[in-house]
């Protein structure tokens, strides 16, 4: 069996990456898409916080006939730059997802549900292009903007199954916490989703509507918000009570460190949210504000994952390099 030269070319090691992948490659291209995704909630929050909602006012053509923005007199420059560049964003998200799904279809030995959460990653985004699209055409509807952003962490869910399936083994899940710490953990899960759904009705209810003519919910802001900040001390809640679960019971390490970055960020992301709701929710903390929002969702399910284990990685198996064909002897 032919071994290939590593090569310094950017481009080939991305090729050998995917074409001849190891766990660790993998594993690297699925933290990819994790960070491509937080990505893109960043510059979907834009969009809306700089009302460049319908910059791009068709779909999926940016204006009239053309697939990229050109000159509007009914939209500014700027908001159609704004919006075209989060599709684009979607378009990097896309092929990132489609290069991991090969990866794991060209791993050796190929490991069944890789390949599973490599192939939900492009089904979703399309999923996502087609909702955004429903956002443009309903002149940004609230409800079609809710489910636009709550595709993200749905998204995130795979990213960040991938990524830790993809640094760990096979083997039956062999729980590293006890019943009740694991329950715990689930609950956090839900708590956490239901926070970040109660966000989306507050920011479909607020100032930030992604364009000045938008419809919006006709909820009292003071009542979405205060429900969305119960439903994030409930949250709290959950947190402190895995961690002291996991220190009374003797818990793994690893879901120690998890537990106190959930908290560094869920302490964060409250000092946050109130600064801007007393501040009349200024757009640059609202940004931040959904940057920590998806991060506390990826901090919660690595927290999950580390209290079980599935054994070590497995190692690579190189694929066959086909070689030349050695050449005849020449007589004499």
């Amino acid at each position: 069996m032919a071994e290939r030269k590593s090569s310094t070319n950017p481009l080939i090691r991305t090729w050998d990456a995917v074409w001849h992948p190891t766990p660790g490659s993998v594993r690297l291209l699925a933290l990819l898409g994790v960070i491509g995704n937080v990505v893109i909630v960043v510059s979907g929050g834009l969009v809306r916080l700089t009302e460049s909602g319908l910059g791009c006012p068709e779909w999926p053509r940016c204006s009239g006939d053309s697939l990229v923005p050109t000159h509007n007199a009914d939209h500014h420059a700027f908001n159609m730059a704004v919006e075209f560049g989060n599709r684009l964003i979607t378009f990097v998200v896309l092929a990132i997802g489609v290069l991991v799904f090969v990866a794991a279809l060209r791993l050796v030995p190929r490991r069944r549900d890789l390949v599973w959460w490599s192939l939900a990653q492009p089904m979703s985004v399309v999923a996502q292009a087609v909702i955004g699209g429903i956002v443009v055409l309903t002149d940004l509807n609230p409800a079609a903007v809710s489910a636009h952003f709550l595709v993200s962490p749905a998204l995130l869910v795979f990213c960040v199954a991938l990524w830790v399936r993809a640094g760990e083994g096979d083997a039956p899940a062999r729980p590293l916490a006890g019943p009740w710490t694991r329950r715990l953990g689930g609950l956090l899960l839900v708590a956490s989703a239901a926070v970040l759904v109660a966000g989306t009705v507050v920011t479909g209810t607020g100032p930030h509507a992604g364009d000045a003519k938008s419809h919006r919910y006709g909820f009292n802001i003071e009542d979405v918000a205060r429900i969305h900040g119960e439903l994030a001390w409930v949250t709290i809640a959950f947190t402190i009570a895995v961690t002291i679960a996991l220190y009374r019971t003797g818990g793994p390490a690893a879901a120690k460190r998890r537990a106190w970055e959930l908290i560094a960020l869920i302490v964060a992301q409250g000092a946050v949210g109130y600064t801007q709701y007393f501040l009349g929710v200024p757009a640059g903390l609202v940004l931040l504000h959904m940057l920590g929002a998806v991060l506390m969702w990826i901090a919660a399910f690595r927290l999950f994952f580390a209290l079980r284990d599935r054994g070590p990685m497995p190692d690579a198996r190189p694929r066959a390099v086909a070689a030349r064909p050695a050449e005849a002897p020449q007589p004499a």
